[in-house]
């Protein structure tokens, strides 16, 4: 009687490797080596959205601490994922982050995130971009894409961006890189 081990090892060997990357895990850590090793930052970003409860999301508001934004679609179920991540991020780093959901969508909308926002619980301030922003204009520049998520240093400067979805393990990793960075400019 044959073995199959060898006629199935190279079927194995291909499983294995359609297997996930892992990219959102392992970008991070190159992200968190590049930002280290990064000039200073470029000015800050100016930025004022109207949240749902009719506060301001803002340049100001964000100001003293590392901001994550995410940026989503509510029609996106990565979105709900990453919508999701940040939460978490915030309930194990507060009062060390700010977190806030930017939600690229047109203000006709607005009930859908609001159901979007109640559905998921989200415990930071979720607003609706303009149209520059949704565009991929204005002081995000490029960013259109949905999740995306944007890391802000304590004076509104971008630290991090990441197109696509990215976890709460690894925005972890790049915020312990982005606070090791400052430690040493601080010194």
């Amino acid at each position: 009687m044959r073995s199959l081990a060898p006629a199935g090892l190279p079927l194995v060997l291909f499983a294995l490797g359609c297997a996930g990357s892992g990219d959102a895990v392992r970008e991070p850590a190159a992200a968190t080596a590049a930002a280290e090793a990064a000039p200073a930052r470029g000015p800050a970003l100016s930025f004022s959205y109207e949240t749902l409860d009719g506060r301001e999301l803002s340049t100001a508001s964000l100001a003293g601490r590392f901001s994550v934004i995410g940026f989503v679609a509510t029609y996106d179920v990565a979105s709900q994922a990453e919508a999701r991540f940040l939460a978490g991020l915030l309930r194990d780093h507060t009062p060390r982050i700010n977190a806030a959901l930017l939600v690229l969508e047109a203000s006709e909308n607005r009930p859908l995130v609001e159901a979007f926002a109640a559905t998921l619980k989200l415990p930071y301030p979720v607003a609706l971009a303009d149209a520059p922003t949704i565009a991929g204009e204005g002081p995000f520049a490029g960013l259109h894409h949905v999740p995306s998520v944007v890391i802000l240093d304590a004076e509104g400067r971008e630290a991090f961006r990441h197109v696509g979805l990215i976890t709460q393990e690894a925005l972890e990793e790049v915020l312990r890189g982005l606070e090791r960075e400052g430690a040493r400019r601080a010194r």
